[in-house]
């Protein structure tokens, strides 16, 4: 009995601290208070972390950070407990090796999520966060609640990326294997070339995310909207949100829709639109 009384007040302490950290935009990143190390398989992950209630996990995009959630920041932290984290080989998350795939970062992010003894969480993913975000509801089903993803893409060609998009991923990694004897280029290339050849997830994958899922992107976004479109049509429980006059940046643009609409997502219960139900 009172080991169990001491694990909760310990439980609760933690948790009030977070809450007590004070989300700063002009700080997210590099924030001492919010800011741990997690040494996971291999590689040393940034992460912060702010408030509390239901965990919502955000995974940025190919070469950015956790910086690239300021605009959800405020919004989600006055709910939930925030968990952002810098994927390996980016921001402040440390990454000697060579290689690098979709897969890796989605078993980082389970791994994360275990040493955080969170069994569960809301997942929200942009661009390459987005494809991680996917994967980690088929590698670890377990952990997915719900997830939100927006400009992700199962494969990488110009059926899924716009054309222009594609060409210049190959030309940039054609040009940054020229310059891999400088460290921070060898990164850029391992990052670029991750774009060029992955991921590869097929549809029929997808008939296994079993989560709720919310499938966003613009409609003029750099991944071709029709591919949007058949991701959400192959994951069994998913809604489908096209943004109107909207690039890649969903959620920058139109933060204030983002955060209410993938908020009250994760809230209500998933709805089953069949038959008559689709004249609603």
């Amino acid at each position: 009995m009172k080991l169990n009384l001491l694990i909760c007040c310990c439980w609760l302490a933690c948790t009030n601290a977070y809450a007590q950290i004070k989300p700063d935009t002009a700080l997210l990143g590099r924030n001492p208070k919010a800011g741990h190390f997690a040494d996971v398989r291999g590689v040393k992950l940034y992460y912060e972390i702010y408030g509390s209630g239901k965990p919502v996990l955000f995974v940025h995009g190919n070469g950015g950070s956790m910086r690239d959630f300021k605009h959800q920041l405020h919004a989600f932290a006055k709910s939930y407990k925030v968990i952002l984290v810098d994927s390996r080989a980016q921001g402040r998350s440390e990454d000697k090796g060579d290689s690098l795939s979709y897969e890796m970062m989605a078993d980082d992010l389970h791994a994360l999520l275990e040493q955080l003894k969170i069994d569960s969480c809301n997942v929200v993913g942009w661009s390459d966060g987005g494809i991680n975000a996917l994967l980690l509801a088929l590698r670890h089903p377990e952990k997915v609640r719900k997830l939100a993803a927006t400009g992700a893409n199962l494969w990488p060609d110009s059926t899924a990326l716009d054309p222009w998009l594609y060409k210049k991923i190959l030309e940039w990694d054609a040009d940054l294997t020229k310059q891999i004897a400088d460290p921070v280029k060898r990164n850029q290339k391992k990052l670029m070339h991750l774009m060029a050849v992955q991921p590869n997830i097929t549809l029929e994958q997808l008939h296994r995310v079993h989560c709720p899922s919310l499938i966003i992107g613009g409609d003029h976004d750099v991944i071709i909207p029709e591919h949007t479109v058949q991701i959400a049509r192959a994951i069994p429980k998913s809604y489908l949100w096209i943004l109107p006059n909207s690039g890649h940046s969903t959620l920058v643009h139109y933060a204030s829709d983002f955060n209410r609409i993938t908020m009250a997502f994760f809230e209500k219960p998933f709805r089953e639109i069949r038959e008559a139900g689709m004249f609603e």
